[in-house]
């Protein structure tokens, strides 16, 4: 054998423990086990990265103004249906089965308070709506959806769902009293009192507004009712909503709330209502 042939043996032979740590960069190790060979890849695996918890409910509460009123409400809500838009949207596209209280007092197209009476030249503390019968509260409970007709994949931006509910309406009649002079505290009864409700000048003022709770009358009836509901919030987990619709509602009894007005049975108006809560 030649030098140089040496040379060449001597580099070959000098270099295969290398060769065989490159190899096991990618092999652990070679382990035979009877006459089974096993291979391990040593090849690092990215961390699992643990999603958050999908959202399931909502509670939500917010105040709501009638074209004939005023009231508050509270929402629980069952989020459905987020899963049919994608791991990365089930948390912003969804719609809503929902549960909802709602009080609400109902006031007459007629309605005016005053806050003087003639002759006496004077602002009164206890002021009065003339011709007024009875108060008119309704406590309802409704059941219905929100079904999605935009969504909010973008922070910033708002979903817009259709909203219907309807369920029992149980109107609250309370008798309007009012302090009549050399009479005390007075309601009207039937076409023999107008005199006292409709003269400022028999007038004293208004009773305490407690007066005449133990005589509330319970009407049943049902509602319901329709909107655009508004979500604003960029948050996953909150809620700050404007929902716009209309409601309608219609009980057993006719119900009269002024002097020289028909009674009526059935209701219809437009509300707005804010809204704000969390999700979970």
């Amino acid at each position: 054998m030649n030098i140089t042939a040496k040379y060449i043996f001597f580099i070959a032979l000098a270099s295969t423990p290398f060769n065989v740590l490159a190899q096991r960069s990618k092999i652990t190790y070679r382990n035979r086990l009877g006459d089974t060979t096993v291979l391990v890849n040593t090849a690092v695996k990215p961390p699992r990265v643990k999603a958050p918890p999908a959202l399931t409910s909502e509670f939500s509460g917010g105040i709501k103004i009638n074209s004939d009123g005023y009231g508050i409400f509270i929402d629980k809500g069952w989020l459905k249906g987020g899963q049919e838009f994608g791991t990365e949207n089930k948390d912003k596209l969804f719609n809503v089965r929902l549960l909802e209280f709602e009080l609400i007092e109902r006031k007459h197209p007629k309605e005016k308070r005053t806050n003087s009476v003639p002759g006496f030249g004077g602002i009164q503390s206890n002021s009065y709506i003339l011709g007024k019968v009875n108060n008119f509260y309704a406590f309802k409970v409704g059941y219905g959806n929100r079904k999605m007709i935009a969504g909010k994949p973008d922070p910033g931006c708002f979903s817009v769902h259709w909203a219907y509910l309807g369920g029992v309406s149980v109107g609250l009649v309370k008798p309007y009293y009012l302090r009549i002079f050399n009479q005390g505290d007075q309601k009207y009864v039937d076409s023999s009192d107008i005199e006292n409700f409709i003269n400022p000048n028999n007038i004293e003022g208004r009773s305490s507004f407690f007066k005449g709770f133990n005589e509330m009358k319970i009407v049943p009836g049902i509602y319901f009712k329709t909107g655009l509901h508004f979500d604003f919030s960029s948050s996953r987990k909150t809620l700050w909503a404007l929902e716009i619709g209309v409601n309608g509602e219609a009980y057993t009894q006719k119900i009269q709330q002024m002097v020289l007005s028909d009674p009526k049975s059935m209701f219809f108006n437009f509300y707005a209502g804010i809204s704000f809560g969390k999700l979970k």
